[in-house]
């Protein structure tokens, strides 16, 4: 039996899932600071963190600091995710690898396997790997948790959030009609939830990263595709039909490359991994990495500065408008082509600055994401939690 949304039993589990959120994003934090963030009442928190401690879910340290209250009395008693409370499962699905990893509640890795792979011709194949591998780390190096909560898949495509499928005209031929949740859900045996992974990387980012505490930020992943996930008003945002945050097809340069969406000059074709190595492919050959071009930065190498410095100015430029209407506190620069570093950055500060209202532009921090390549799957455990609290923690 389903409960109705406006039913008791449900908003406890909403309420339930809001503590235990609230918790993850605060790391440690005691009664009384989870009811000031969540505007529940101290009595609902204290029946609700009874539960999750009875339960295994979340643990308390022995107090300290001064007593609270005007009159003393105890001092707050901290509560944070056990570690051992639970685990789940992230997946991220790139175009050229997989990554899958087994992570606490807290967010230690407990286990972790990657592995290049053809995915956009090989869907069945790389959903093998994906079910094995999970299955493998959950017998492995989840031996000491008491119980897998789920698993979450990032994938390169817009997922339309109602229906958590994702869009297909954005995927490759060979995944049409394949059921990524059915299919996993079916080997793994547990339930399956799948995410665009620019917006799960920002809510890794948001929730265990460089954007811990800020309540608006962008989050842009450079990799072989460019996307950006949106934290607004301390909630992602998605768009309409799950599929807002496509910043690499914003267009950039007039009749430039043709991109895979089938326009011209979109910002993917200039600061995507590909476009970025081939500028040395002439000199260093067709497999040049973005390994490669870090390590040419390093050595000074004049072009590679020239390239990656325009790079940045091109993400400026596109992120520009997108600043201007939305006045983000934060812009984290994430995915693999950020480890070419502060130079990019650099490029991207400086077209901000240039381009946006002072008002706005000096109110914009611009940051490295902490996650490094990481932070999609990262961001499929955050949301295998989230979909899947209410129903395993409901009362």
């Amino acid at each position: 039996m389903v409960d109705s949304p406006g039913s008791l039993a449900s908003l406890r589990s909403r309420n339930r899932l809001l503590v235990l959120e609230t918790v993850r994003r605060h790391g440690r934090i005691s009664r009384v600071g989870i009811a000031r963030a969540t505007g529940l009442s101290r009595t609902t928190v204290s029946s609700l963190v009874a539960d999750l401690l009875a339960e295994g879910v979340l643990s308390e340290a022995a107090a300290s600091g001064p007593p609270t209250g005007s009159r003393g009395g105890r001092p707050a008693t901290p509560l944070s995710l056990n570690p051992e409370g639970g685990g789940v499962l992230g997946v991220h699905l790139r175009h050229t690898d997989i990554r899958v990893l087994l992570a606490d509640l807290s967010g230690g890795v407990l286990g972790e396997r990657r592995r290049g792979f053809d995915v956009d011709r090989r869907p069945g194949r790389a959903l093998d790997f994906v079910a094995e591998t999970a299955l493998d780390l959950v017998a492995t190096e989840g031996r000491g948790l008491g119980r897998v909560f789920g698993m979450g898949v990032a994938v390169s495509a817009p997922v339309r959030s109602r229906s958590s499928a994702p869009s297909t005209p954005s995927m490759p031929a060979a995944w049409t009609d394949v059921d990524i949740a059915a299919r996993l859900r079916d080997r793994v045996g547990l339930p399956v939830h799948v995410g665009n992974d620019a917006n799960l990387g920002a809510l890794a980012e948001w929730t265990f990263g460089a954007a811990r505490g800020v309540h608006d930020m962008i989050y842009v992943m450079l990799a072989d595709g460019v996307g950006a996930g949106l934290i607004l008003d301390g909630r992602l945002y998605e768009g309409a039909t799950g599929t807002a945050g496509e910043l690499g097809h914003v267009p950039v340069v007039d009749g430039g490359y043709v991109c895979r969406c089938g326009n011209r000059g979109c910002l993917e074709t200039v600061v995507g991994a590909r476009a970025l190595t081939s500028a040395f492919s002439h000199i260093r050959g067709p497999d040049t990495t973005i390994a490669d071009l870090v390590a040419l930065l390093a050595a000074g190498d004049p072009g590679a500065r020239r390239v990656v410095s325009d790079a940045g100015r091109m993400i400026g430029q596109a992120l520009a408008g997108v600043c201007a209407v939305l006045e983000p506190r934060l812009v984290v620069i994430g995915g693999e082509v950020a480890a070419v570093g502060r130079l990019l950055l650099d490029g991207v500060r400086d077209e901000l600055t240039r381009r946006l209202p002072p008002a706005i532009g000096h109110a914009v921090t611009v940051a490295a994401g902490s996650l490094g390549d990481r932070a999609e799957a990262f961001g499929a455990t955050v949301l295998a939690t989230q979909q899947t609290s209410a129903h395993l923690l409901k009362p």
